[in-house]
């Protein structure tokens, strides 16, 4: 048997096509959801750890922007491999 965190609320998947843009507010708040599909789990939402936090460092590697405006193309990427 699995369990969850008290803090997930569980939702049906109709339920976030349906709702989507007000589920998404309510993950911005902090709130977790496990999306279920026929009872079964399918995969559970959560917020982004904080950038700031230990947990959430970001490490940016290379900004291809910053090489090319509007980036470089992947297949440039892979012909230089």
């Amino acid at each position: 048997m699995i369990l969850y965190k008290a803090m997930n609320t569980i939702i049906g998947l109709k339920q976030l096509r349906e709702s989507v843009e007000e589920y998404a507010q309510q993950v911005k708040r902090g709130k977790s959801f496990i999306v279920v599909r026929r009872s079964k789990p399918l995969f559970r939402i959560t917020p982004l750890v904080p950038l700031n936090s230990e947990e959430g460092q970001w490490e940016e590697v290379i900004d291809f922007t910053k090489i090319k405006k509007g980036g470089v193309h992947v297949d440039d990427l892979l012909k230089r491999l």
